[in-house]
């Protein structure tokens, strides 16, 4: 016997250890013999993770298309794992040692701190996948991978050792996002873009040799309003440390106000006078007239726009900081640099990048400060000398790294680099072709844009834990690029004794002392986390190694991610696929949208409006947070979630429960030869029709992506269909005489329960799950729930409940119909009324003495007739093509509700005209938050139906004198 309330916190922990503990997650496990193989490899989440809302949603999907695709026989895997995440990991565990007083990763050295670092993975790395449990998540765990194990890394070593010999991964001095926290560069994706208090400082950079200009300032109409003589160019900066790079100033070449100085030389204003540097005034299509001056100081190794300028006019990168931010102290004294600064300028075109950045431009007075101390030394100085024009205080974006909250500064270093543009051409076509598509289809867009314009993908980072880049370096710096030190040493003994020179006889020397290890120094780098996860597709499946579930598994079926990492991770894993399975990772990439608060703000721990999962599933049950996120996602649709809805959704379990447990009351047992095509009584034929329909509604549903459907439609055929239609008609048969009619009933109930047990399995597994075992008084099943075979519904079953369903469904909306007249025309809730149908048709005759006991009951009705005319003080209404009344005279103050529903009408008058108003309003709809405009059009719509309620109200009322 069920017990008398559902209490998830008892039940689900118990079901899924049965799951487990019987295999029932492994690939293959349910499978019918012969079925198509169906795979989805988890986003790996984070070593460090714990369990967000954003993971709740991911993971609720995946869980759904997998139980979905298990029940309908295919042979499913969904592979799990984790992310060794790089620099979060290593941030965790250095902040750990800074919190025990142990000595940092330099002083333990870096064979001894990657093995501390194992040994928190070993002891806490496993977190969010007890969480990804709790929630439901079907995965095969006894095949959960690490992007650094051994498997993994075997094949991260292949990988970038095959890209290196065909000229797709090289070293390069270029621009990169750099974290001084870290000391290491970072991809866009880490770095958080926030508007911050800040200040635009305006100097004068004086032409070189006192030259002068008429500087011309004009309107839109070409009326001169500003005519003045100049000896100086106008620069503004946010980041005047940044000026001593300075390669270059840029103008417009249709800014008709500096035509006169172009291809002139001008000074910047800062260090020591006698050895001021002088840089060209160019021409770029960069800079915006119209914005500040219209001039653009070019310091090309310190900013990503002037980094492009740069390269495209032969500007030099004069890098000034070192890996903390601090400003160089490296090189020769400040007046020799400054030296071979102007000779570059003198002797022009290209300058030598690597050579350039030796040359250390920082006046002697700054070298070794910090960038901030640095930068009120340069105002201050240049303040000093009168060459300050103002400084503006103003909202400025600044870029952060989104783990240590230290400002990121575009800095000029030497990494490793993958030609993503060559890789990305035939991940381009196979999304144009259709070979893989993305749900919802406008996300391609997306994708495109990025593809077609893809830059060189910086690979290497600054860190100890990761994948170490295996190049090894001679002592001449030459590279040799090997899956491992021995490969690489006989690469570099053959390479230096096949040549002449002095470093022949020193590796001969080393080779004689029995020293070869002196001869290679590996590169300290290692791989961005990013590199590892771009093979995750099909390096979980055994690759390089020709494995039995590579062939199996792979290509792979759907991809479900948020929008955020289709350039990061859904872009590459479609590059290497590609490349080194010749074949596309997934046909799907489905999309998911973002989980907001419930006025629709993106959850914030600034915000205070951060839910936890966990927390919900503790007061909830898992199954209402799944159900809650599944019946929100709608196709390119954000999820606005509030508590309340999940605790309406773990109502819904409650009546599920409550109906399960009404039906076993009433002895609705399944029975071993029960065929739904053999039922009689039209209120059977009915209910298994629906549920026919149901199953192909959530079939089609899911097939599309449509979770949202699928869950509103499951919730509509469990709680109005089943539990408050069918089994409220069904009372009295199951409490009548006719014993063929009661058992039928009862085998029908029991029938339908179980099918739609099933189609709510994927969403809500571990009630359905634990009501599949426990009802009918715990009779044995053939197998799990979760491996049971998915309902096929069928054409036959709804076509055969054709007539009944007409009949079940006209008396539905009879009562319903005289329900709403109740509610309308504020009838007591207890009282009872008189039903006359006019001129009834023998159709509706019928339907209603085969349901008189429902009706008379479920619409509070005292007696029934039937006449040739309405009677007077009568309300009517139109069923179907039927007329009823109800004679309400003696049971509504006419007077008194005509009154109550002029006022509630003329309230609501007012508020629509308000809110149409304001809707009206293009500022409004402009400027304020579209959770608000949302809501004022929910508001809106719900006033209008209401009103319209009310005009019918009236209108009955009418007829009651």
């Amino acid at each position: 016997m069920l017990d008398k309330t559902y209490a998830p916190d008892t039940v689900e922990g118990r079901i899924y250890s049965k799951w487990e503990d019987s295999g029932a997650f492994r690939a293959g496990a349910g499978a019918a013999p012969g079925g198509d193989s169906f795979c989805i490899v988890i986003p790996p989440p984070n070593v460090t993770g714990s369990l967000h809302m954003g993971h709740a949603l991911n993971n609720t999907l995946q869980d759904i298309l997998v139980r979905f695709e298990r029940m309908r026989g295919r042979d499913v895997l969904w592979q799990p794992g984790t992310d060794h995440a790089g620099i979060a990991t290593q941030m965790v565990v250095e902040r750990q040692l800074a919190e025990k007083q142990e000595p940092d990763r330099r002083e333990m050295g870096r064979e001894a701190f990657v093995d501390r670092v194992w040994q928190w993975k070993d002891e806490s790395g496993g977190t969010i996948i007890n969480q990804l449990k709790r929630l439901g998540a079907s995965c095969d765990w006894s095949r959960e991978r690490f992007t650094m194990d051994e498997g993994l890394s075997k094949a991260v070593l292949k990988v970038f050792v095959a890209l290196y010999r065909e000229g797709l991964i090289y070293k390069d001095k270029r621009l990169v996002n750099w974290d001084p926290k870290f000391e290491t560069a970072i991809s866009d994706l880490e770095v958080e873009n926030i508007e911050v208090n800040g200040h635009m400082w305006h100097f004068k950079y004086p032409l070189a040799g006192g030259e002068t200009y008429e500087y011309v300032e004009k309107d839109d109409d070409g009326n001169v309003t500003l005519r003045e003589t100049r000896d100086y160019i106008s620069i503004a900066t946010t980041r005047p440390e940044t000026m001593l790079g300075d390669g270059a100033v840029a103008v417009h070449p249709s800014d008709e106000r500096y035509r006169a100085i172009i291809g002139k030389l001008c000074e910047i204003p800062v260090g020591p006078k006698e050895h001021r540097r002088l840089i060209p005034i160019i021409v770029d299509d960069y800079p915006d007239p119209k914005f500040g001056s219209g001039a653009v100081k070019i310091t090309g190794a310190h900013d990503f726009n002037d980094y492009a300028v740069a390269r495209r006019n032969d500007i030099p990168l004069y890098r000034l900081m070192d890996a903390r931010a601090h400003m160089r102290t490296d090189g020769a004294p400040y007046a020799e640099a400054a030296a071979e600064a102007m000779e570059i300028v003198r002797r022009g075109g290209a300058p030598d990048v690597r050579h350039v950045d030796t040359i250390n431009l920082v006046p002697d007075e700054y070298r070794g400060l910090d960038r901030l101390e640095a930068r009120k030394r340069v105002v201050a100085d240049i303040d000093a000398e009168g060459l300050m024009i103002l400084v503006e205080d103003k909202r400025i974006m600044q870029p952060f790294g989104d783990r240590s909250k230290d400002v990121i500064e575009p800095m000029l270093t030497d990494q490793w680099f993958l030609d993503a543009e060559t890789l990305a051409k035939p991940a381009i076509k196979a999304v144009e072709d259709d070979r893989t598509v993305f749900v919802p289809k406008n996300w391609e867009k997306t994708y495109f844009d990025w593809m077609r314009n893809i830059q060189p993908w910086c690979i290497s980072r600054q860190l100890w834990w990761g994948h170490q880049i295996p190049a090894w370096y001679g002592p001449d710096d030459t590279v040799f690029v090997a899956e491992d030190e021995e490969e690489a040493l006989d690469a570099a003994i053959q390479h230096y004794l096949a040549g002449e020179g002095p470093w022949k006889a020193w590796v001969e020397e080393q080779l004689e002392n029995y020293n070869p290890g002196a001869i290679l120094t590996r590169d300290e780098d290692v791989l961005d986390t990013w590199f590892s996860s771009a093979l995750w597709p099909f390096s979980t499946l055994g690759w390089p190694e020709e494995t039995a579930e590579l062939r199996t598994y792979y290509k792979t079926d759907v991809l479900v991610t948020g929008f955020d990492i289709i350039f990061f991770w859904v872009a590459r894993m479609m590059m290497m696929g590609q490349h080194f399975m010749h074949e596309v990772p997934f046909h799907t990439v489905y999309i998911h949208a973002l989980v907001r608060d419930e006025k629709g703000q993106k959850m914030s721990k600034s915000k205070g409006n951060v839910m936890d999962p966990l927390d919900l599933i503790d007061k909830y049950g898992a199954d209402a947070l799944r159900f809650t996120l599944t019946a929100m996602a709608a196709q390119g649709r954000d999820i606005k979630l509030s508590e309340a809805r999940v605790q309406g959704y773990r109502n819904f379990a409650t009546k599920l429960w409550n109906a399960c447990r009404f039906a076993e009351m009433n002895e609705c047992r399944r029975i071993a030869d029960f065929d739904p095509l053999a039922v009689s009584h039209p209120l059977n034929k009915w209910i298994i029709g629906e549920v026919a329909v149901a199953c192909e509604q959530v079939t089609a549903a899911l097939t599309g992506y449509r979770f949202n459907d699928a869950a509103g439609c499951a919730y509509r055929f469990i709680w109005n269909t089943y539990c408050d239609w069918y089994l409220e008609l069904a009372k009295p048969v199951l409490t009548g005489p006719d014993e063929a009619e009661k058992a039928e009933t009862r085998a029908t109930a029991a029938f339908v329960r179980d099918e739609m047990l099933k189609i709510l399995h994927p969403m809500m597994p571990f009630i359905s799950e634990e009501l599949w075992e426990r009802v009918d008084n715990g009779m044995a099943r053939e197998t799990l729930l979760m491996h049971t075979q998915w309902p096929s519904g069928g054409e036959a079953l709804a076509d055969r409940a054709a007539g009944a369903k007409r009949e079940i469904d006209w008396v539905i909306e009879l009562i319903s119909t005289i329900r709403s007249v109740r509610t309308e025309l504020n009838v007591a809730a207890g009282a009872k009324t008189d039903l006359v149908v006019v001129n009834a048709s023998s159709a509706a005759k019928g339907a209603i003495a085969r349901n008189e006991d429902s009706l008379m009951r479920l619409a509070r009705i005292e007696a029934l007739s039937f006449a040739d005319e309405v009677p007077q003080g009568c309300v009517q209404a139109v069923v179907g093509t039927e007329t009823i009344a109800l004679p309400l005279a003696g049971l509504v103050d006419v007077d008194a509700e005509k009154a109550r529903l002029a006022k509630e009408q003329g309230k609501l008058d007012k508020e629509v005209a308000d809110i149409a108003r304001k809707l009206d309003n293009p500022g409004f709809v402009a400027n304020a938050p579209e959770a608000v405009v949302e809501e004022q059009r929910e508001r809106l719509a719900e006033a209008r139906e209401r009103l319209g309620k009310i005009g019918k109200a009236v209108e009955r009322l009418a007829a009651l004198g």
